[in-house]
């Protein structure tokens, strides 16, 4: 059986560990070559080692556009081109209520999630290929009301929004744009939350369990392979039902 992605070329942005790691271990099986960019260098190098083969780590925050450039110089001497560019770099917070929000923790949500995003494609556009695949990492906040949550919610609605008016500017290089919005999946993120909490969002999820970072993985091979050459502009929930009832 052939791969899906065989000799494509990826960036995964955030991706040293949880979903996107997973999704990285996925592409690279799948023929691609993947660029990943991880803050911390400890944690880039461990990923690179972890992932084994046809993968280079970048060094690098989302939210600042010089190590941005420096990720897609990097991308481009070595291989000109970019088929798939994952922008899965985001940060969230648990208990910012609008009372007591800050215009620090709003800027550093904001930066990372939405500005970060932002101009992770604009600076990757020359490098696109004329139909590549654009995929984002939302969250099932963005349609749900979660207290304390507020800016977090609005900093992925935001890419919701992008991936509309982007599907659209994009088409003449029919260049396809979707977002993958989890649930609750099992990562590092919930490490540390006591088990009654997690029985409490187990039980308000249909499928009665959360979700493995494989399970973002191979949505997101769908969405960059030829599988989904007819899907763009939506919104894919990965939420084992938890928002769609």
């Amino acid at each position: 059986m052939s791969r899906k992605l065989e000799n494509k070329v990826a960036v995964i942005t955030g991706a040293t560990s949880g979903m996107a790691l997973a999704t990285a271990k996925l592409f690279v099986a799948q023929g691609a070559y993947v660029y990943i960019t991880g803050r911390r260098q400890e944690q880039l190098d461990a990923a690179v080692a972890d992932i084994g083969s046809n993968v280079t780590g970048v060094q690098g925050d989302t939210g600042n556009l010089a190590d941005l450039d420096r990720l897609f110089e990097t991308v481009k001497q070595a291989h000109g081109r970019i088929d798939v560019l994952y922008a899965s770099a985001g940060i969230g917070h648990w208990n910012e209520p609008v009372a007591t929000i800050s215009p620090e923790e709003y800027d550093r949500v904001f930066d990372v999630n939405v500005k970060g995003t932002l101009f992770t494609v604009q600076k990757a556009l020359p490098l696109l290929n004329d139909g590549a695949s654009i995929i984002m990492t939302g969250s099932i906040a963005s349609m749900k009301g979660l207290p304390g949550m507020g800016v977090y919610s609005a900093s992925k609605a935001a890419l919701r929004s992008f991936a509309r008016t982007w599907t659209l500017e994009l088409q003449p290089r029919k260049i396809r744009v979707n977002v993958i919005s989890p649930g609750s999946i099992d990562t590092a993120t919930f490490d540390g939350v006591p088990q009654e909490t997690r029985d409490i969002f187990t039980s308000k999820i249909p499928m009665g369990r959360f979700g493995e970072s494989e399970e973002i993985a191979s949505t997101a091979l769908f969405l960059a392979s030829a599988d989904s050459s007819y899907i763009t502009g939506i919104e894919l929930f990965v939420d084992g039902g938890l928002a769609q009832i």
